[in-house]
């Protein structure tokens, strides 16, 4: 069993946007993508409506975390959807996707969205979207906590999320003092976020707390690892893991490419119409 530490920590700093996208920050910045293979970044936002209404993706998967709010999803499909906190939206926007992302009415939506690579041979498959609310994530307790499993195989239960590449996506709960082993697939690249609380981190015992994010190491000869996680207060932390993909990679705009021809491509079929009509309600 390899034992996981931390490789890289730091706090994620804020940007004061105004109406209607109030606040964000990047979790993972988009800037160190090589480094967080096969993510390409995540977003801490607070918005109100008016900030993500239609817009396109192609060759990326998204996976969004409500923290707080609700979350109105819209696709050009005949997709509608709201979400509540604990709740998250995959989506696969595969060749052409086109949607909007709202807040309901009045409220101040606080969301995570991580962007996850897809690989060459599936950047043109087909846009697809699945809900997972929190009742259908399995919870798995333990003495001073609980692992919330929304994807992959962790703690002898299954995530409902169904990516088409390989992940693990859970959310951990621990009382003050309370230990947990999370174990891992070795050949993943991992990192967490915390989400309330302080705890210490690995064989380092690297103290992280509220709005701090670590990148983990790992060992791809491994058969498995393991990751442990003491709270020093009542905390709560994200973990994600994946396999990396190990392509050249673009991102501009809302386009995950492995070339400039094909984010071109993408803008031209884009406005060519070649993505459908406009995700309206």
């Amino acid at each position: 069993m390899f034992k996981r530490d931390i490789k890289n920590h730091w706090q994620v700093t804020y940007q004061q946007n105004g109406y209607p996208h109030v606040q964000q920050g990047w979790v993972l910045s988009p800037d160190r993508k090589d480094e967080f293979d096969p993510f390409i970044l995540m977003a801490e936002d607070w918005f109100k409506r008016g900030t993500f209404s239609d817009h396109p993706h192609r060759g990326f998967q998204t996976i969004t975390y409500v923290i707080d709010g609700r979350l109105e999803h819209i696709d050009n499909h005949g997709g509608h959807s709201i979400l509540d906190a604990g709740d998250v939206q995959y989506m696969n926007a595969g060749w052409a996707a086109r949607h909007a992302e709202e807040a309901v009415d009045d409220d101040l939506i606080h969301t995570l969205q991580l962007w996850l690579n897809l690989p060459k041979r599936l950047k043109e498959t087909t846009t697809s979207y699945q809900n997972v609310l929190l009742e259908e994530a399995p919870v798995v307790a333990f003495d001073g906590g609980q692992v919330r499993v929304y994807a992959g195989e962790i703690a002898g239960v299954t995530g409902p999320l169904d990516s088409l590449v390989p992940i693990t996506m859970s959310e951990v709960s621990l009382a003050p003092g309370a230990t947990y082993r999370h174990v891992l697939p070795a050949n993943h690249n991992a990192f967490l976020y915390v989400l309330a609380g302080e705890l210490e981190v690995g064989s380092s015992q690297t103290r992280l707390a509220k709005t701090m994010a670590a990148t983990l190491t790992f060992d791809e000869q491994a058969e498995n690892s393991e990751l442990e996680l003491t709270a020093v207060s009542r905390t709560k932390v994200l973990i994600y893991s994946g396999q990396p993909i190990r392509e050249e990679t673009i991102a501009y705009g809302p386009f995950v490419m492995n070339t400039e021809d094909e984010i071109r491509q993408a803008y031209r079929d884009y406005h060519d119409g070649k993505f459908g009509p406009p995700a309206v309600l």
